[in-house]
Order: C-alpha cells, then structure tokens, then sequence
C-alpha cells in the first residue's frame, strides 16, 4: 500500500523523512510556510523528490519555509486545511516545532473526522474520499532553540544555538579579561532558561538569571555584586553575567539585562557592556548534534507514520538519554501545560521538578562553580584527600572536566590534588595541590592543562606509584581519559594485594575522541571531534562540487568507527568504510561503478569518509588511487587527511557540559567511596558513563569482560545500528 507523509520540518529532518519515506514506497509532499501553506494550499503543497533534498545538510533554517498562521487557529481554516490535504491523498503528518506548533497539531488531530464530515456535509467532499482518509496520524518532531519542550532532553536546534552563544561568550571573555570590565550577555529563552543554564555552565559564567529560579534574596542584586567583587580581588580579570531574555524575581517582574547592567554599573562602579545575541542564536549551520539527532528523529517518524499503531497515532519523537524514543504528544503537551501555570502561579520549585533531574543538577553545580570561593567546610567534616589527573591522549573537555572536579570537591570541603603528566607524573611526584583559582579558565581550554600521555604503569612502576599515594595520604583518584587510562586504572586494581596504597577508589571519566572505551555511549571529547570532522568536510565539499570531484577522508578512531560513521551520517557521505565490518575489494568495486554511474547522471561531489584503520592494505591512498584510475574522466579524486585538527580545539557546548555533570557525580562517588572505607568496608572503584539513558558506574572490574583487547574498542558497539539509516541516506535514490 501506498502512504502519503507531509511535513515542515528543517533540513536535515526534511532529508531523513523525505529519503526514508520515499524508500518504503510513500509519497511525500512538502508544505511551505508552515500551517499557513497547510491552509493556503495549491502550490505550497508540493510533492518531493529524492533529489529535492540533496546538499541541504549544512544549511541553515529551513528550506520550506515556516510562518505563522492565525487562520489556522480558526475552526473555519483548520477545515480548510483538511480540505487541502484530502485533495492531495494526506493523512498522515510529520510536524517540527515547539509547544504551539505541536499543540496546533494535536488540535487537528482531534478535529479531524468532524472536519472531514462538515466538508462532506458542504459537498467539498465526497463520502467515499473522507471514509478513505478517516484518522490523521501525526508524529511531532520538538524543534526548538529554547529547548521548552517537556518529554525530551533536547530539541532540535538547542544544541546549535548553545554553540553560537558559547563561542560569541568565549570572544566576549577575551575582551573582557583584556580590559579587566563586566559583560551581561542577555540570551534567548523567554519561558525556559536551558540556554541560559547551559551556557553559563559551559562558558565559566560569574552568574546567571533565568525564569525557573529567581534569585531568593530580596537583595539579590548586592548578592551578585559581593560575588563578582570578591572574583575580582582573588584574580579573576573579567565577569559575565548571563540573563535570560524571560529572567524574573520572585513576584513575576522581568530582570532585565539594562536593569543589570545599571546594578552593576552603580555598586562596582567600573565600565559594564551589555551584549543582546538575539537571532545570531537561531542561524547558520547547524551542529553535529543537530543534524544527528533531525536525521535519527525523523527516520523514527516515518516509521511511526508509516507503521499504522493506533497507540502511536499522535507521538512525540524523544530523546531521552542517548536513544530515540516515542511519547505520547498528549502527554508531553499536559506536562508544558501543567509547567505554565506553575510559572504564572510563580511555583517555581514545581516548574524546577518539572524540568528534570539533569536541568536541576546542572543548576545546583552551577550554583557552586560561579562562587568566588568554596563554602567554608561543615563542622565536622573530614576532607578527603582526592588526586585528579588526565591520561591517554589529550581530548576536549579533559580541562574542563577537571575544573569542575576540582571546585566542586573543595566547595565540600575537601583537599584536591593536581597530577601532572599522567601516569608518569604519578610516578615522578608531580603532585601538587590545588586552589580555587588554580582551575581557572579551564573550562573553555582543549588539551590538558596538567598534561597526559599514554604510558601504562609497569612493574618497575608501581613502587614508586604507591610510595607517592601514601606520600600525599591520597585517599581516592579520579582518571580523566582513554583507553590507556583505563588500562592504567586496571593494573592499579590487580596490584592491590601487592600494594596497599591502591586500595583506594579509583573513578575513570571517559574523556577520549575515538569513543572506543567500554562503559558508556559518549566520551568526552567526541562531540568536539565530530565538529571538527564535520567543519572540514563542509568545507571540501564546496570546493569538490565546483569542479566534479569525489573526495576521500580518512579521519581518526583507530579502530572504532565512531567518528567515520557519525561524521559520514552528518555530512552526507556515499560511503563509509569502517574496520567494523571490513572492506574488500568487491566492495571498492561496487563503489567506483556507483560513483560513475551517479556522474554520468548529473552528480557533481562524491564523498567517501574512511576510519584510519579501515583495511591495512585499502589505504586512503590506494582508494584515492583506485576511483581515480577508474573514473573514466567523469570526476577527479583527491584525499584528505584530517590527522590531529580533529584532537584539537576549544570543546564544544555539549562536550563542556557532558564533562562537567560526570566530574560532579564523580567526586560524589569517590567521597562515597572513600566513607565507605574509613567504615573498614572494601571500596569499589568504577568507570562512569551514559548508557541505557542515563549516567552510571560500571565496576572497573567487570570492565574487562567488555574490552575488545584485541582492537581497543568495547565488545558492543552501539552506533553500528546506525550504520543502516546511513546506508539509506546515501543512496542515489530509492
């Protein structure tokens, strides 16, 4: 049978629906201009191709267009709207937005079979046509830079928006540094104070002002001054206010970022700007993550449309964790009603629960990083002596992972100690230990500030490692890295009935770009990586496509396929060639007679994304070689070797944050850890990691048994159920 889906959904959305519908046998129209095309009809309702959607991954916005309609808040236009899309075969919607947008739909959705009998009734319908199209199945897709949307960790297009205000934050930290002033940065968020919250926590914000928490104190205002007054005193050459544009206090009155601006200017009496992001936040190019997760939503969408379930009539496709999933849009759209009344009712600690655990715990550590200096200890506590140290080869938001493992350990009171240079530092008595202020800017630095390398302690080692720990009375050591740190992590573990001094807990954080570490979905670092990759490959493709050339990239992972597989989904690629699953030469084959037979057909780029490690023998050079000698003249082919730019770089938003919440949980559990045991109970050292949806510990002694030994890679990879929705993608057609 034959289905017709229709949708005004952003770019790499637009492709995966259009492509996958396509390729089970749908027909697929495109409405533009939002629901106002839905009721204007006629060639703002359009059918789409496979072509249609081609070169459309990097772009911005939405090539459909999308506008607002008050027609279609009237019964009469939603009738017409019916009308419209019975005339074409429609009954089956695939719809991005936010809270209104999804609310408008599940109006329609409702309305329906009424609307389709009032047509009747009116003879623009006949009954046989109406009898055909009597349900509407609707699958919503939350797209929304404010991230507003209850049912979801994230929507399409936060994680964009965070970048632009991240970086534009970065830049501004610079000047302000340089000219020792005071900088309140108003961004997006009119309801929902997620960009706000997550910016601040990525970009090492001295405050931030956002709808769900208003400041507590009547005096609020002297609050923040005495804090940004005292940053100042101890060192820090620069403060950054952040606010968001719906910011309020306690009685429902806005927080303005002039009214900040003015308090500021008034009781620190030196120079404050004021910077207003406004619709920067929204444009250009969107973010791996965006792109991922609109190709991944809206493959789950044609399915839900498709697969005719009355239970998921009316979905909402969801992140939750680090899996795609269906909820209820019903229920999904109570819940943001239920959080809007709380705000009118100013039940902010209701609209704070309704938010979720990960919003609240990124507010409360950002409560304890943008303090100038740690709470003085509790009566009673007994520091824990905790060391903290990167090793494997340095990733993006290594330093940022430290910083909040640092200041949120002293801010509990407890003595935090620096290892420089790994394993080898811990060898050598490179430790020292550490002060508020020794952390800071670290939050936006790539690299490893205290040094990291990929020695794996030996026997001659492990003397000297225990005569340090016990030198410095280290009680618990937090290891921020990769697969060698892991190693590293398990050589103490077996080495504890030789040497006391390990029995300690050990907590390993998985910071490392190739993702190859068991225990968790996503290390810190990959993100970054992947922006990298994806910069790059943005910018060979406009040149490739000038003169008809296939390009052929090889990019890091040894042997995880991670990169190449979630780089090529980004990026558009042909093809990608993954040690996961070989690469022979009927393969290369295969390839080069589908790349000539795309060109002679009007093709002008071909991209192949290859993982460094693909095939010994099928090297980069040698498929640049081969397509090249094969290509009959119809296209020229070049390599390129991203080598280490893609190890480099500030991390990105998601890559800051994601290291942040796991050192914050990660200095808990060693505390835990530790209390356990002075109370002569046996410690249990643990790797953490996102997996099943949600962040755990994993014992460093069942992290064995899901090591591939051989590649250095984990037994199960979760992205190579991926690798299917890639293949689709790419094809010529369908």
């Amino acid at each position: 049978s034959r289905a017709s889906a229709t949708r005004f959904i952003p770019m790499a959305a637009v492709r995966a629906v259009t492509r996958l519908a396509l390729a089970q046998g749908a027909e697929v129209y495109a409405i533009f201009e939002g629901y106002q095309g839905m009721v204007s009809g006629g060639d703002l309702i359009k059918p789409f191709k496979w072509d249609d959607v081609g070169g459309i991954l990097q772009q911005g916005g939405t090539v459909i267009g999308t506008a607002r309609c008050k027609e279609f808040m009237t019964r009469d236009g939603r009738r017409q709207a019916a009308y419209n899309l019975v005339q074409k075969g429609i009954d089956r919607l695939v719809i991005i937005g936010g809270d209104g947008s999804l609310t408008g739909a599940m109006i329609f959705r409702d309305e329906w079979p009424e609307l389709l009998n009032e047509l009747v009734e009116q003879q623009r319908l006949t009954r046989e046509k109406a009898d055909r199209h009597q349900r509407l199945i609707i699958a919503g897709m939350a797209g929304s830079i404010d991230n507003d949307l209850l049912g979801t960790d994230i929507s399409i297009g936060a994680d964009t928006a965070l970048h632009r205000i991240t970086y534009a934050i970065d830049a501004i930290t610079s000047t302000a540094a340089s000219h020792q002033r005071t900088f309140v940065v108003e961004v997006m968020g009119r309801k929902c104070g997620y960009l706000a919250l997550m910016s601040a926590l990525g970009s090492a914000a001295d405050w931030a002002l956002i709808p769900e928490s208003p400041p507590d104190l009547d005096n609020w205002e002297e609050k923040m001054c005495d804090m940004l007054r005292t940053g100042r005193k101890i060192g820090r050459r620069d403060s950054i206010v952040i606010v968001a544009e719906g910011a309020q206090d306690r009685q429902g009155n806005p927080i303005s970022s002039d009214y900040v601006k003015r308090v500021l200017k008034e009781q620190l009496h030196e120079d404050v700007r004021v910077t207003i992001l406004g619709h920067v936040q929204r444009g250009g190019s969107p973010s791996v993550f965006d792109r991922n997760l609109s190709t991944l939503s809206g493959t789950e969408a044609v399915k839900a449309v498709l697969e005719d379930n009355p239970e998921h009539d009316a979905c909402l496709i969801a992140m939750q964790g680090n899996r795609i999933v269906r909820v209820p849009l019903a229920d999904s759209l109570e819940k943001n009603r239920i959080l809007s009344e709380a705000m009118k009712n100013k039940d902010f600690a209701l609209a704070m629960q309704l938010r979720g655990n990960g919003f609240q715990e990124s507010f409360r550590t950002l409560r304890t990083l943008i303090r100038a200096r740690p709470h003085d200890p509790k009566p009673g506590h007994t520091p824990k002596r905790i060391a903290v140290m990167t090793a494997s080869a340095p990733a993006p938001g290594m330093n940022t992972a430290v910083r909040a493992a640092v200041r949120l350990g002293l801010d509990k009171g407890d003595v935090m100690l620096g290892v420089n240079n790994g394993f080898q530092g811990l060898i050598d008595d490179e430790i020292q230990e550490l002060e508020w202020m020794s952390v800071n800017g670290f939050a936006s630095r790539g690299g490893s500030e205290f040094g990291s390398n990929r020695h794996v302690p030996q026997t001659s080692d492990f003397y000297a490692i225990a005569r340090n720990l016990e030198k410095h009375r280290i009680e618990g050591l937090l290891i921020i890295g990769g697969w060698t740190g892991y190693e590293a992590a398990l050589e103490l573990h077996r080495q504890r009935d030789n040497f006391p001094a390990f029995q300690i807990p050990i907590a390993c954080l998985p910071a490392t770009i190739d993702n190859d570490v068991p225990g968790t979905e996503l290390s810190v670092g990959t993100d970054t990586a992947l922006n990298s990759i994806m910069e790059a490959v943005d910018k060979i493709k406009q040149s490739a496509v000038a003169l008809r050339r296939v390009f052929v990239v090889e990019v890091m992972g040894r042997y995880s396929g991670y990169l190449a597989l979630m780089s090529g989904l980004a990026t558009g690629a042909e093809r990608v060639y993954l040690h996961e699953e070989g690469v022979t030469l009927k393969d290369l084959q295969e390839d080069v007679e589908s790349l000539c037979t795309a060109f002679r057909g009007g093709k002008r780029l071909g991209l192949m994304i290859r993982t460094e490690a693909a095939n010994r023998t099928y090297s980069t050079n040698f498929m640049r070689a081969l397509f090249d000698e094969e290509s009959q003249d119809l296209f020229e082919v070049r390599q390129a070797i991203l080598g280490h730019l893609q190890q480099g770089g500030n991390p990105s938003p998601f890559d800051r944050n994601l290291a942040t919440r796991l050192a914050a949980q990660c200095v808990t559990y060693l505390e835990e850890q530790i209390a356990a045991r002075a109370q002569e109970e046996e410690p249990v050292s643990a790797c953490i990691g996102l997996a099943g949806g949600s962040i755990g510990f994993t014992p460093l002694e069942d992290i064995p048994k899901l090591m591939d030994k051989r590649y250095g890679r984990p037994k199960v990879q979760w992205w190579m159920a991926l690798r299917e929705i890639a293949r689709t993608r790419a094809q010529p057609g369908p």
